[in-house]
């Protein structure tokens, strides 16, 4: 059995709540023996709804492990969750990348640009393959115009736009790619407009507000689109984490994950002043 591990703030949220189902889906479709086996959290008892590790644990049928080091010891694969607190994913990652083996880096990577870097150079230090993404990457309605955007349009929404403007960041550097030089975020009535250029003419523009739906206008040198990114973009995650942790091969190039980070940072600066 290919052991996995998870690493998290709180262990009753909606991702670890939903992947240990997801990955067995997975894997059988695969036809891999993965299973989540262990479980630590920092906050033994959750602040959404008061569940603590060990019932969670209980009813999930993981053994709870007393510490990080516990758990990497015991794993044979590791995800860090804590989705919505970037801010510790540094602390947890100086630990479990420690242990080379692969790792997966929930959503969003880190709190910012520069924390985001460190936490590249401890896996290269310790040469531990990892990756991080938001699932809305693994969108089947983006792969025909991955890297061959020249100008997108993207609207999305969530609850607090520090959480969630990371999946239209996402979907914007999988369609355009790296290099933006500038980027003009504006308030609107219900939330952000963004504004993001690139030197050799790429465009990206970015809409934020609590109750936007995942929308993409995409236009490349030979064609337009419109489209709604409805696919099963978590099931597409998953097997994507799975296949990385046989392989330790990230299906996409890490620049474009410190090029999200890049974006968002500078979003966020500018959000704070508006």
């Amino acid at each position: 059995m290919r052991k996995i591990g998870f690493i998290d703030y709180y262990l009753s949220e909606w991702h670890a709540n939903n992947y240990p189902a997801w990955i067995k889906r997975a894997a059988e479709r695969m036809g891999e023996d993965f299973d989540v086996k262990y479980a630590w959290a920092e906050l033994d008892v959750s602040p959404l709804d008061n569940v603590t590790s060990e019932e969670w644990c209980k009813k999930n049928g993981i053994e709870l492990c007393g510490s990080i080091e516990e758990l990497c010891e015991k794993s044979d694969y590791i995800i860090i969750l804590a989705p919505s607190n970037p801010e510790v994913h540094l602390a947890y990652a100086s630990v479990a990348l420690k242990y080379g083996k692969n790792t997966y880096i929930d959503k969003t990577f880190a709190p910012d640009f520069d924390t985001a870097k460190k936490i590249f150079d401890i896996a290269k230090s310790y040469n531990t393959p990892f990756f991080s993404t938001s699932a809305l990457r693994f969108a089947d309605e983006l792969t025909p115009y991955a890297s061959k955007a020249k100008e997108v349009s993207i609207t999305g929404g969530g609850r607090e736009v520090s959480e969630y403007i990371i999946h239209q960041i996402e979907i914007l550097v999988r369609l355009v790619g790296v290099g933006a030089d500038k980027l003009t975020v504006t308030k609107t009535e219900d939330g952000y407009d963004a504004t993001v250029n690139y030197p050799d003419g790429r465009f990206g523009r970015l809409s934020f507000a609590p109750n936007y739906d995942f929308n993409v206008k995409v236009r490349t040198d030979s064609d337009e689109a419109s489209f709604c990114c409805a696919s099963p973009f978590f099931d597409n995650l998953i097997a994507d984490i799975l296949r990385f942790f046989l392989d330790g091969k990230s299906s996409f190039n890490a620049k474009e994950t410190l090029e999200v980070m890049k974006i968002r940072t500078e979003f966020l600066k500018q959000c704070v002043v508006l």
